[in-house]
């Protein structure tokens, strides 16, 4: 098993990126365009008025949303099943669903259809295979029917993990049929977020049934594996592709503050834990460098930590003068963020739901233009519509 997670001195840094791939990853060359510098948070409160509306409730810890073309929904529950929701909000737990490690933040995650939905059914849920001993995650690809899901788990990270924490397990798919998969750190073995013969601390571009995807940057490197696409990263629990733009935005939860915002590309070494703005939970610092050279720049962070899950971007034009802004769910903050964008950069942020209290595992914007946010709670969480007043 991989070493335990330490508290970064310089000297510990500089190894880390300046090893060869037979041990860690060498540091990338920063893209032009992310090299802007990261703005801080500071949010205030949004001035556009908005009306809620509860669609279901009574979910046992929803994490995963995803719009089924008939007007339903498939909401994954992290300590529950995976559960059909008709546009009236009736609940139907499917059968099927793969057999999760459930525990802390372990269990059933993310889901989404796939871009050939529309001709075979096919969904994928993400979910925290194994025990306490041995665990990560795993993806399932499954043909919907009406009650009921059928089918195998095509990947597996690796190696497995003994911490019941930092799975990732957000899905984006790519036009080229693809996807991403956000996979964090393990929490205890941050370091390796550094390297390439892992998965800890990554994303990674997948084929439909689960294979290294073709063109993948570290394909035929020694010591690396393929399926990698980036990394550097903590614990990515907000993932989108931008098909306006071609641009994948990826956020993920810093430890004690630096939860970040960051735009994916291939190859890029996002620089966890060499580079962070956050402190360890016991207030020690984990490394001194808040950037690095050679490695890539968050574009936005929080300090204090909102503790970012599920994430957006708004089209349309029920909320047009947002148009092209990111939505951000907060767990710690409960409430929901509006992270204004210009040109690829984040400019502002405001806050919306902050009266209702609720953690926001999801959010996601609809076929029909208006926002539909998952809240966090144990046994009654909530699916909730969000529309201008």
């Amino acid at each position: 098993m991989f070493r335990p997670a330490l508290i970064l001195t310089t000297a510990t840094v500089l190894a880390l990126s300046a090893c060869n791939n037979s041990g860690q990853a060498e540091a990338k060359t920063v893209s032009a365009s992310a090299a802007i510098a990261p703005l801080k948070s500071n949010a205030s409160a949004e001035t556009t008025a908005v009306q809620t509306q509860t669609i279901t409730d009574g979910l046992k810890a929803p994490w995963g949303l995803a719009f089924l073309p008939n007007g339903g929904y498939l909401i994954t529950e992290k300590t529950g099943g995976v559960i059909r929701v008709a546009a009236d909000g009736t609940k139907t737990n499917l059968s099927g669903a793969p057999e999760a490690f459930v525990a802390s933040q372990g269990g059933l995650l993310d889901v989404v259809l796939s871009p050939t939905y529309a001709t075979d059914n096919t969904v994928y849920v993400t979910y925290s295979y194994g025990d306490r001993n041995a665990n990560g995650t795993a993806v399932f690809k499954a043909v919907l029917g009406a009650d009921s899901l059928t089918g195998d788990t095509i990947f597996k990270t690796s190696p497995p993990k003994d911490t019941a924490n930092h799975y990732g397990a957000r899905m984006a798919f790519m036009p080229d049929g693809n996807f991403i998969l956000t996979m964090g750190d393990g929490y205890a073995y941050r370091e390796e977020a550094q390297s390439l013969d892992n998965h800890f601390g990554k994303t990674l571009r997948l084929t439909a049934d689960g294979k290294a995807a073709p063109g993948n940057p570290f394909i035929g490197q020694d010591g690396a594996l393929p399926e990698i696409y980036s990394y550097g990263h903590r614990n990515p629990q907000g993932l989108i592709y931008d098909g306006a733009t071609g641009t994948i935005w990826l956020h993920e939860h810093g430890p004690k503050g630096g939860d970040e915002i960051n735009k994916v590309e291939p190859s890029l070494n996002y620089g966890w834990p060499v580079a962070t703005f956050g402190i360890d939970y016991s207030g020690a610092q984990i490394s001194p460098f808040k950037t690095y050279k050679g490695m890539t720049d968050s574009i936005y962070y929080w300090n204090p930590s909102i503790a970012p899950s599920g994430m957006a971007i708004v089209r349309g034009d029920m909320f047009g003068a947002w148009d092209g802004d990111l939505l951000v769910g907060g767990l710690a903050s409960r409430d929901l963020r509006r992270v204004k964008m210009e040109g690829g950069r984040a400019v502002s942020e405001t806050i919306l739901l902050g009266d209702m209290g609720l953690r926001i595992r999801d959010v996601r914007v609809g076929p029909d233009g208006a926002i539909y946010v998952l809240s966090d709670e144990k046994t009654d969480g909530k699916l909730i519509r969000v529309t201008p007043r």
